[in-house]
């Protein structure tokens, strides 16, 4: 056989045995995590682009980490079906659009619950916690990989109010949750839950008076091209999740696990600081663009908070499971407030 025909003879075999090789034995496929999200230009968005720097510096392109921000996978209801079916990877959300899944999501949606940012982020964060509420929802096939303060509750309304009785017979976009619908009907408001994606086309041909958000939100979507003014309740403290599905995740080798797990709390640690930093940029971005901030007089914030206080524990109460989770997280966020 001549030189040539002898290397081209072992060039085919070569060939052949790279086609038959396994896949442990050809390089491995980059593993491609979606994550979905409503939102955009928030501390949720941040966390999101936090996490795919984080992983790249623990794992390099072995996983290929692609943000799809401002519901570009679907409706909130739909990108939790798609996280649920394994469908989409991860998902991130305040808890409040969860509790359809799992009602444990509630008990962060006491109102009067947290104090202040820099309690919730203490509270969350505490080591012993943040493993619990990692599998808090494991019998749901959903990992917590992601916790962070979001921003506080107020309500956008069309028409300038000031008081509590202002928003009586106002048709007010809800999260889906009865820890804010509850207290809002209690005082008035016609509680009208709605997708993200549904709420300016409403708003705009009169469907709904107001919105329930935070003002990262208003200004990320620029809200104040169709209202103005701005009610700040603060009457809960929203925090955001980020889920992965169980079985996708058991599903990774345990390099990836552990590096999907320590890039998910280093995000958090990175996007603190820049979601309180981001609160007050959206409220001067709020005012440059011609909005109103108010709040209540005194009186009327504490009256509402110990009625909505009263409702919110009513709720939790009546679902042992979710009571008993609360009661857990009640000792720990009393605890953080003396420090």
């Amino acid at each position: 056989m001549k030189p040539t025909r002898a290397l081209t003879a072992a060039a085919a075999l070569l060939a052949a045995l790279v086609t038959l090789a396994g896949p442990t034995e050809r390089a491995e496929a980059q593993i491609v995590m979606k994550m979905a999200n409503a939102t955009i230009n928030d501390v949720q968005h941040e966390w999101q682009k936090l996490f795919a720097e984080e992983m790249g510096k623990r794992v390099g392109d072995k996983v290929k980490v692609e943000i799809y921000p401002a519901s570009q996978l679907g409706s909130i209801p739909r990108m939790t079906e798609g996280v649920l079916l394994g469908t989409i990877e991860s998902f991130i959300s305040p808890t409040s659009f969860l509790t359809n899944t799992d009602p444990k999501f509630e008990i962060f949606d006491v109102p009067g619950l947290f104090k202040s940012p820099e309690h919730v982020h203490a509270v969350i964060h505490d080591p012993a916690y943040r493993d619990h509420f990692e599998t808090m929802f494991l019998d749901r096939d959903l990992r917590v990989i992601g916790a962070i303060y979001n921003s506080s509750t107020l309500i956008l309304t069309k028409n300038e109010v000031t008081s509590i009785e202002g928003l009586k017979g106002q048709k007010i976009r809800t999260f889906a949750t009865p820890l804010q619908m509850d207290p809002l009907k209690a005082v008035g408001v016609l509680p009208v839950p709605l997708a993200l994606t549904e709420v300016i086309p409403q708003l705009q041909s009169g469907g709904i008076d107001g919105v329930l958000a935070g003002m990262p939100i208003l200004t990320a979507f620029k809200y104040y091209d169709a209202a103005k003014y701005v009610i700040d309740l603060n009457f809960a403290q929203i925090v955001s999740v980020n889920v992965v599905n169980e079985t996708w995740f058991q599903s990774q080798p345990a390099d990836i696990q552990k590096a999907i797990r320590a890039a998910g709390r280093a995000a958090e640690e990175r996007a603190f600081p820049w979601g309180v930093a981001n609160l007050t940029r959206s409220s001067d971005a709020w005012i440059a663009n011609g909005g109103k901030i108010a709040k209540l007089p005194d009186i009327q914030q504490q009256a509402m908070m110990a009625q909505f206080q009263q409702i919110g524990l009513s709720i939790i109460t009546g679902k042992p499971a979710v009571k008993a989770e609360y009661d857990q997280l009640k000792k720990l966020v009393d605890a953080k407030a003396v420090n």
